[in-house]
């Protein structure tokens, strides 16, 4: 179906390894035409002004300086390890869910396709999609303006908090795509009620999340008795990072909820779920079937989460753990990792639906 872009058929087959289950200084182009009416202060126009407004300095970081629930980092290093961590997901899941180059044809007449990408991160996705479907529209949506000079014309950016709301937006869009935001999302089945009414008949939502815990070779959480320090490090680390994310209001939980709430929302139809057990690290025997693929998809993860522990500290920090116990911990999950002895994976899970006509 996507015969125009050939790593479509590279990732269908590659992206079986991991799946267990499946269900049926910025550069922004601006079209007003584009844009419904926003209610105040839900929305904001990129300028030099919101720019310089949008960041604040927080335990040696750049964060956003617009929500308090999200608080992960905006800056170069995170913004570099979004970059490749699209360039994974792509290997891992496909460029797109298989009915995007329909719902994306530019085939009706007098319609521009549109397509609005939520919590845009660095703008990887969005960008993509912008120069793959170029007669469509695409607006990247997120509390900091895009850090890309490569901007397609065709693209644009917008500071938005998505927890004050959508209603500027429905009715605009045929695709809408949200990819790990639920740290900062305060409700997120009222957030899938947003991205229904934003859709148009027919247009299709895809939504991907981890749960913020780590699986072991059984792929059952980790758990931990209550009052103790002891390995594996790097779950013990998520731990607390779940409970930093859920003490600012974060929805630690939605990935688990993701295909129940869109499969009993009125509005959708042919919901399809997928879950995949991504390796934190290259542990793997080497005589395991697809051992260089996982391999190498592991060492990319392995390289994400370095750079992630780095990026959890203002969170972890900032929910009043001592800085001793937070290097402590970044210290000895790193190690752990690296050694890659402890077998362990990361549980994304992703809901692609369409609209109903």
């Amino acid at each position: 179906m996507m015969n125009d872009h050939p790593e479509d058929s590279f990732s269908d087959v590659e992206s079986d390894i991991f799946s267990t289950r499946s269900a049926p200084s910025s550069a922004t182009s601006y079209d007003v035409s584009m844009r419904s009416g926003s209610p105040a202060p839900s929305l904001y126009s990129v300028t030099s002004s919101i720019r310089a407004a949008s960041y604040r300095l927080r335990y040696g970081r750049s964060l956003n300086n617009y929500s308090e629930v999200y608080q992960l980092p905006a800056d170069d290093e995170e913004l570099d390890r979004l970059d490749k961590q699209h360039e994974m997901f792509k290997k891992i899941l496909g460029a797109y869910p298989p009915p995007m180059a329909e719902v994306m044809a530019d085939d009706t007449p007098g319609e521009t396709k549109t397509v609005l990408d939520l919590g845009c991160g660095s703008g990887s996705w969005i960008m993509d999609v912008a120069r793959d479907f170029p007669h469509c529209q695409a607006v990247a949506v997120d509390l900091v303006p895009m850090q890309s000079i490569d901007m397609p014309p065709n693209c644009r950016s917008e500071v938005d908090d998505i927890n004050i709301g959508l209603q500027h937006f429905y009715g605009d869009f045929n695709v809408v795509h949200a990819r790990l935001v639920a740290s900062g999302i305060k409700d997120f089945s009222s957030m899938i009620d947003h991205v229904s009414q934003c859709l148009r008949p027919g247009g299709l939502m895809q939504l991907l999340e981890f749960d913020f815990r780590v699986y072991d070779g059984d792929f059952k959480p980790f758990s931990f008795p209550t009052g103790t320090m002891e390995p594996p490090w790097f779950p013990r680390w998520m731990s607390f990072l779940s409970m930093a994310v859920r003490q600012r209001g974060g929805s630690t939980d939605a990935a688990n909820m993701l295909y129940s709430w869109t499969l009993q929302h009125p509005a959708f139809e042919d919901v399809v779920y997928e879950e995949y057990f991504v390796p934190t690290a290259p542990f793997m025997s080497c005589q395991e079937p697809n051992y260089h693929f996982i391999r190498s998809i592991s060492e990319t993860l392995r390289d994400d989460i370095y750079t992630f522990l780095r990026s959890g500290r203002p969170l972890l920090l900032g929910s009043g753990l001592p800085e001793s116990l937070v290097d402590e911990l970044q210290h000895r999950a790193h190690l752990e990792l690296k050694e890659a002895r402890t077998t362990s994976y990361i549980r994304l899970e992703r809901v692609y639906a369409r609209k109903k006509p």
